[in-house]
């Protein structure tokens, strides 16, 4: 009883960014779970090898498919999702909204070219593809959507600026459409990762601040990428069925020694 309330057996997933770290992750997980998942990101070869890989693990020929999204390319997602409908169907029912990049510097030192890129990637292209998702999801009768935001939209950190206030429209976005949508039966919440130890974490070891960052963790750890298993099919499964709206922190209690 208690793993099929957890299941997501059937359904059909799209998990942006998804050619490594988290998004990779996420998509094994899902598809370990019955899902039909649907990996995307700008790297095609990479997500087309992650899905083959997934199949094989899977033993199920539909566990897994790669396929190209550009968020900074707008006219690339709606020619994907036809792409999963001819392929699966039908629309996505799961939306993990998790493509994003990182830009650690200065305030004063941001360019006008990285602000860009970064309000492109993890705001602008996320939106649209929620937006996306969430008119097919109508259709269909419903689905839930996952916005994989941080828990920089939610503190105030030094030479995150531009990435910080990206992840803070983020969730301010996730609070907004699950109020609008939660009539069409869309669920809609945000999940907010602390430091895990994934490639977008190497621009703090790269600078050799990893230390300082674990100290004000209080389980003094960074996490890692199945730390996010439990949340992730809480949101996606009817576990979670009356739950839209909420912000999910997983982060080892780092936003509670920040504050």
């Amino acid at each position: 009883m208690m793993e099929e309330l957890f299941s997501v057996r059937g359904r059909i997933a799209l998990v942006t960014g998804a050619s490594s770290g988290i998004g990779l992750h996420v998509a094994g997980l899902l598809a370990r779970a019955g899902a039909q998942v649907v990996l995307a990101a700008r790297r095609l070869q990479a997500v087309q090898t992650a899905a083959a890989e997934i199949v094989e693990q899977c033993g199920d020929a539909n566990a897994a498919h790669g396929i190209h999204i550009d968020l900074n390319d707008l006219e690339t997602i709606p020619v994907a999702f036809d792409e999963i409908e001819r392929v699966y169907g039908g629309p996505p029912s799961i939306l993990v909204n998790n493509a994003g990049i990182i830009n650690f510097a200065k305030f004063l030192d941001h360019d006008d070219e990285a602000v860009a890129r970064i309000f492109d990637t993890n705001l602008n292209g996320s939106f649209a593809v929620a937006r996306e998702a969430a008119r097919r999801m109508v259709e269909a009768g419903g689905g839930t959507i996952i916005n994989v935001a941080s828990t920089a939209g939610l503190r105030t950190p030094g030479y995150l600026s531009a990435y910080a206030v990206s992840k803070a429209g983020l969730i301010q976005l996730t609070q907004v459409m699950a109020l609008e949508l939660a009539h069409k039966n869309i669920r809609v919440n945000a999940l907010c990762p602390g430091n895990f130890l994934t490639e977008m974490h190497q621009v703090f070891a790269e600078r050799k601040i990893d230390d300082g960052i674990v100290k004000r963790i209080p389980q003094r750890r960074l996490g890692n990428p199945d730390d996010l298993d439990g949340p992730i099919l809480l949101l996606a499964s009817d576990a979670g069925r009356y739950m839209t709206g909420a912000v999910i922190k997983v982060d080892g209690g780092q936003t509670l020694s920040w504050l």
